[in-house]
């Protein structure tokens, strides 16, 4: 499967999904020249604000390949992800990210993430969502315990 061809299936699900009442956004994962998981907008379905197409393809494919590591698997996107997609996709470790549509064209059809864009740059008391840290060293000893767990996977 190519690039071009994998691409067009995102946005054929993405389209799909305005059909059915669901956002305008669709994703699939290939890994070795398949496609291994799929995924439309299911945020208003659902109501499930983390339930992005590229999330919800991620899940897809790591449920069929029974795995949270995408080593070596490419991200394909009707529109290019949002800051909260970005970071499922690394943490994924997928190799690489194609897009159609650009953050502006969402931004244009009423999809504007920029301000998420420009939140992620600002120290986390500056941000518009209040945050604050507190009970610092008492929230240490998970990662003591995680540190000292001998039979862990890590990731």
């Amino acid at each position: 499967m190519n690039d071009d061809d994998a691409l067009r299936r995102a946005i054929a699900l993405a389209s799909e999904n305005v059909a059915r009442g669901g956002g305008p956004f669709g994703a699939v994962v290939v890994k070795d020249g398949r496609i291994v998981g799929e995924g439309a907008n299911r945020v208003t379905l659902d109501n499930d604000p983390s339930a992005h197409a590229e999330i919800v393809a991620i899940r897809d494919a790591c449920r069929r390949l029974g795995t949270y590591k995408l080593d070596g698997a490419v991200v394909y996107a009707s529109c290019e992800p949002c800051p909260m997609c970005w970071s499922a996709i690394q943490w994924s470790r997928a190799a690489r990210v194609c897009f159609g549509a650009s953050q502006q064209d969402a931004a244009a059809a009423g999809f504007d993430d920029a301000v998420f864009w420009r939140e992620m740059a600002l120290p986390a008391a500056a941000r518009a969502v209040g945050s604050e840290q507190r009970l610092a060293r008492e929230a240490l000893s998970p990662f003591d315990a995680w540190r000292a767990k001998t039979d862990k996977t890590p990731y």
